[in-house]
């Protein structure tokens, strides 16, 4: 069964005399405990899909369900996570962490030691009373996605949170997201411009078109590789068999000039 629905969702950006139509009948499905990955040009309105589905922008037209319900009117909460891991630097970590739950008044000493509890787990239990000055960007964005996750979002939404980091921290950090949201179980979007990154993470992938955004083909992650931690699952045959294909549907509609 669905749990979260787009149907025939588009969406216009208007000016004073102009509108720009950003996204076209975007329709898809996703199951509770699912990874998907949307991946296309810029423009293509991957992140418009992130923010709808956030509440954030309301669509022009369609409907979008969580467990059947307009996703406005459902009572599941949804975690955002960015780019920039916007940290408060005058907060302490843990507070850092905190901030959802004290916003809604549910910062119990139980949601204390669950938020203490998630920092040991991403590896910062050394740091709950430090500032965000004095980590890396690695370990702000771990505390980013703990701070995320404390409030138990139903649906993640990630746009692309791993791309202002190293390579190295970057592969380190999606083994780390890959596994928190299986072992809690978490319905996850992905937006990114690697590919790599989304056969590696993700279930399925939704290659889109850009002006306005369509979804071009979708594509299945082999069970091979998706039983593979990301890092280790890049070696696999099917990981580049797949990443060729999605590399030739990205191509058919790039109208960039060749180098």
């Amino acid at each position: 069964m669905s749990f979260l629905t787009l149907e025939n969702v588009s969406h216009h950006y208007f000016s004073k005399k102009d509108f720009t139509k950003a996204l076209d009948d975007i329709s898809f499905s996703v199951k509770e405990g699912e990874f998907i990955a949307l991946v296309g040009p810029s423009g293509c309105g991957k992140s418009t899909i992130l923010s709808i589905v956030a509440g954030i922008v309301q669509q022009t037209s369609g409907n979008v369900l969580l467990n059947s319900e307009p996703i406005r009117r459902s009572e599941l909460s949804i975690g955002y996570m960015l780019q920039q891991d916007y940290l408060f630097p005058w907060k302490t970590i843990l507070d850092n962490v905190l901030l959802g739950p004290k916003i809604r008044n549910t910062a119990t000493e139980e949601v204390k030691d669950k938020a203490i509890e998630l920092l040991h787990e991403v590896g910062l239990s050394n740091v709950t009373n430090a500032y965000p000055d004095s980590l890396s960007g690695g370990m702000r964005q771990r505390v980013a996605l703990v701070r995320t996750l404390i409030t138990d979002p139903k649906v993640l939404l990630l746009d692309e949170p791993f791309s202002a980091l190293d390579y190295q921290t970057k592969l380190k950090l999606e083994d780390l997201v890959y596994k928190l949201l299986k072992n809690y179980h978490k319905t996850a979007i992905l937006v990114t411009h690697d590919i790599g990154e989304a056969i590696s993470m993700s279930d399925r992938i939704f290659v889109m078109n850009a002006n306005p955004g369509t979804i071009a083909k979708t594509f299945d992650v082999p069970i091979e590789v998706r039983d593979e931690m990301p890092f280790t699952s890049r070696r696999h045959p099917k990981y580049q068999n797949l990443f060729d294909k999605v590399w030739e549907e990205l191509n058919k509609n790039d109208t960039t000039t060749p180098i």
